[in-house]
Parts: structure tokens; sequence; C-alpha cells
């Protein structure tokens, strides 16, 4: 089970800074942020839906309320 969090944590940190513009970074934040709070809440023993509704809500607007500057680490500045 350790195995799996770990493997699906590292491909959701992978996707983190996807999008370049508001909306692109909401939607993937949301997405990011649903499957962490489902997940998260299953392996806690909590229900599986309210981690998906909190985890989204709280990954959209990150997404939405972050620069694409802030949150894509690896693009080279000019």
């Amino acid at each position: 089970m350790m195995k799996s969090v770990i493997a699906i944590s590292c491909v959701i940190l992978s996707l983190s800074a996807c999008g370049y513009n508001r909306g692109e970074r909401a939607l993937s934040g949301a997405a990011i942020g649903a499957g962490a709070g489902a997940l998260g809440a299953a392996v806690l023993g909590a229900d599986p839906a309210t981690g998906a509704i909190i985890g989204g809500g709280v990954g959209a607007a990150t997404g939405a309320f972050t620069d694409p500057d802030d949150v894509n680490l690896d693009r080279r500045r000019r």
C-alpha cells in the first residue's frame, strides 16, 4: 500500500506545474487536488468523495491564484 501511495504522489508532483494560463492551471490543479484528496482520504479511512471535493477546490484555487513563474520551476527565465 505504501509503495502505491509513493508512486501516485510522484506522478501528482510531476504534473503539478501543468498549464501556463490561469484556466489551465486551475483545471490541472483541480484534477491533481481531487486525486490527492481522494487518495489521502482513502488512506486515512475517511470518505474519498469528500476528500476529492475538498482537494479539488483547494487545487483549483491554488492553480488559479498562482503565477506560472511561481509554479513552473523548470522553465528558463529570459
